[in-house]
């Protein structure tokens, strides 16, 4: 029964995140310039940003104003060039400087004179290729993200691209999802840190700037929780579910200054999100304060029609309008079907001037009214500069996971006779895993090269083949198929250290790339057992490559080393190197937890307690019968060193506090032994008693700290409602009085404990 809290509970009106609750991130966010963490809004200041808007509306036809609310492909502005001389909105994936330049110096004869916005899937990099962003999430380092995409804005903005659909914030438990590898992973809060150091980076104050471009925050909203895991399906939960799992790493975004946002393919409980005015106009425009535009994803807009809400093309362009979405990309609904609708009283132009006011603002912001052109003779010295591969390097060695270490297997010696072996060995194409971008395979490292540089002794065995094939063709079981056992097993046992190159080829995981299996394809699991038969008591390393959580198996009792690498870029191998070779000690923990099979999907952290938690002891509890353990088979938060640390020390600096306080937690860390390396002190929350059930556990803060062998060092954290609050049923912001709990360790298993009582 309940106790006193329920009925005293206090609602509040917005939607909260304060990424500042947590004291040790907000070091960890901060750069030497400060005032490139302040939300970006553009140039020409507000005032006058909107009376130029205003001017300009005026002018406009209502023809003029549906031009602007169509986004165009590269394909379709080149197949039909006669689209720039409208001119349109915006266009996208269109590369080429001097095009870019051609299409708008169309644009900028016209009557009216308004630029086209030129936009890319700028996701982790452009050219200059980062860890993919389920990778880095993996540092747990917001400087990662922030570094990635202040380089992907410059290499961008210097082919005249303008705007980027990143970052892409998507929570997701998923794993068999392939877009997982583009966020961060199962956790709501890392998502947000991220996704605001990301924005802040790419936008700068000012993205009017040569250097920089407004970035657009997708997909909105709850598209990382497809039923099954399949691309593009259902997505079906609760209100409160979805404020608290799902929306707070858009708020994060749109709170760094993100401007633009792109609604997502699927529908939430019914409501497609490209027309869910709920979403989009309710919560984003008018409580969020969101004054940029909102694009609709690839025909997202004609996909309403395959979704049931709308009969035709008509109908789906007034859902949308009406919904709130201001673009359209791709198909061409609301511009073909808005004249009509117009006439018949199903829109009103008073939408339509909202959206195309939003789309001139952004425009009037990112400067492209005074500087509509790039200069062609810097494009290409933009790219990949040193900085740019030195920064590359350091986040993938971030970004690594030791998933574990027996009898300290790694870090390998320099000087021995050493055997890459396995089908990702030598594969730059790889590593620069979905969504690379300009990335270019010849930029590539390779692990054979990376390995070899700092260890010329080095062999290479590729033992079997990853197809480099596009969906549908991409199947698992085609994968390391007629695998060379024999080959591999002579490099081994002629070796004295072995790294195995194993994992996914890039086209198994992202877009339109969901798998039913997690298991490593093909047969690279028998790959590993013979190889380490072969090698008897040698070294052996598994380095995985994937972007995905994997169900690894027999791997895990086969492997004595095993380094969870993901897709790492364009510096992978050197990257990989610097690892395993021991010139960086691993720090990375996970953003999502690995299975040990695919029927515990979907498993995660922040789950919701059951009346009968799982006991593999007992029979009529929440457990899977072949499976003898309640946990997966790597948690949230996990990851190795070749250091050891002591994370000890909890405690509170009060007891209780009011609804609208504060309380500081103060836990203490230690590197006990090893070399310096970096330990990520996490802390987590629950509400254990509760009017709606809570989260077993919820992190609410986390700080990644360098030590030296025996040094120690206190990390603090503040809390207050926006951490121990949460949302009921109506998608109220609810503060409760009682008790919370505090968790602190190295991973979500964190097992120091203290608590404090929420007073009225």
């Amino acid at each position: 029964m309940r106790t006193g809290r329920g009925r005293t509970a206090v609602a509040l009106a917005t939607v909260a995140i304060t990424i500042a609750a947590a004291g040790g991130v907000v070091a960890a966010t901060q750069s030497s310039d400060e005032a490139a963490l302040q939300p970006a809004r553009g140039s020409g200041g507000g005032d006058n940003v909107e009376r130029r808007v205003e001017a300009l509306l005026r002018k406009m036809t209502i023809d003029d104003k549906l031009n602007q609310i169509q986004l165009l492909s590269d394909g379709q502005i080149k197949d039909h060039p006669e689209e720039a001389s409208k001119p349109v909105g915006g266009v996208f994936s269109l590369t080429d400087p001097e095009l870019i330049n051609k299409f708008q110096k169309q644009a900028m004869s016209s009557k009216l004179k308004i630029p086209i916005l030129f936009a890319y899937d700028t996701i982790h990099g452009y050219r200059t290729i980062f860890p993919i962003p389920l990778g880095a999430a993996s540092s747990f380092d917001p400087n990662v993200g922030a570094t990635d995409h202040k380089i992907g804005a410059r290499e961008s903005a210097a082919v005249g691209l303008k705007q980027i659909y990143s970052p892409m914030v998507d929570v997701s438990h998923e794993p068999r999802w392939g877009r997982i590898a583009e966020a961060g992973g199962e956790d709501p809060y890392l998502n947000s840190v991220f996704a605001a150091a990301r924005v802040k980076a790419a936008q700068g104050r000012d993205y009017s700037k040569p250097d920089k471009v407004v970035t657009s925050v997708k997909h909105y909203a709850a598209y990382g929780q497809p039923e099954g895991g399949r691309d593009y399906n259902t997505t079906d939960m609760s209100v409160r579910r979805l404020h608290d799992l799902y929306l707070p790493p858009f708020k994060a975004a749109i709170d760094a200054g993100s401007d633009t946002a792109m609604c997502s393919f699927n529908s939430i409980s019914g409501s497609p999100g490209c027309a869910d005015k709920a979403l989009e106009t309710d919560l984003l425009k008018k409580r969020w304060g969101f004054d940029g535009f909102i694009e609709s994803d690839y025909t997202a807009v004609a996909e309403l029609i395959n979704h049931g809400v709308a009969g035709d093309g008509a109908e789906a362009a007034a859902a949308a309008l009406n919904a709130g979405t201001d673009s359209e990309m791709v198909s061409q609904h609301i511009r073909d079907n808005a004249k009509q609708l117009l006439a018949d009283g199903v829109i009103s132009e008073r939408r339509i001037d909202d959206a195309v006011r939003r789309i001139l603002r952004v425009k009037f912001r990112a400067g492209l009214f005074e500087n509509p052109y790039v200069d062609v003779s810097q494009a290409e010295p933009a790219q990949l500069k040193p900085d740019a591969v030195k920064a590359a390097r350091d986040a993938a060695g971030r970004s690594m996971v030791l998933l574990k270490n027996e009898g300290s297997t790694l870090p390998l010696k320099t000087g021995e006779k050493t055997a890459v072996i396995g089908p990702l060995g030598d594969d730059g194409h790889a590593m620069l895993g979905p969504w690379w971008g300009q990335g270019r395979e010849e930029d590539a490292v390779s692990v054979f090269k990376g390995i070899t540089e700092q260890n010329p002794d080095t062999t290479f065995t590729r033992a079997c083949e990853m197809k480099h094939s596009e969906p549908p063709d991409n199947t698992p079981a085609d994968e390391c198929a007629n695998p060379d056992f024999g080959a591999a097993e002579a490099a081994a046992a002629g070796a004295d250290q072995v790294v195995l190159a194993v994992g996914e080829s890039r086209e198994q995981s992202g877009e339109a790339a969901s798998r039913s299996d997690l298991d490593l394809p093909g047969e690279q699991e028998e790959l590993i057992r013979r190889v380490k038969a072969a090698a008897g008591s040698k070294p052996v390393a598994v380095v995985l490559f994937n972007g995905r959580p994997l169900a690894l198996g027999s791997v895990v009792d086969d492997a004595p080393a095993i380094l969870e690498a993901w897709f790492p870029g364009v510096q992978a191998g050197n990257a990989v190197a610097d690892v395993v070779f021991g010139k960086v000690n691993p720090g990375g923990k996970l953003p999502v937890s690995f299975p040990r099979k695919v029927g515990q999907v979907p498993i995660y952290y922040n789950h919701e307690p059951t009346g009968r938690p799982c006991d593999v002891t007992q029979k009529y509890v929440s457990r899977y019968r072949d499976i003898k353990s309640c946990d997966p088979q790597y948690e949230f938060g996990y990851g190795l060193s070749y250091s050891k640390f002591e994370v000890s020390n909890l405690r509170l600096d009060r007891t209780t506090v009011s609804r609208n306080g504060s309380v500081r937690a103060y836990v203490d860390v230690k590197n006990v032994s090893g070399p310096t390396g970096d330990e990520v002190v996490q802390l987590y929350i629950r509400d254990p008693v509760a009017s709606l059930s809570q989260p077993v556990r919820r992190l609410r803060g986390f700080e990644r700290v360098t030590l030296e062998p025996g040094k120690s060092r206190t990390v603090s954290f503040t809390l207050d409602k926006s951490d121990f609050g949460f949302h009921d049923n109506s998608g109220r912001f609810v503060v409760e009085r009682g008790q919370i709990d505090v968790y602190a360790g190295n991973s979500s298993k964190g097992e120091l404990k203290q608590s404090f009582q929420v007073t009225g």
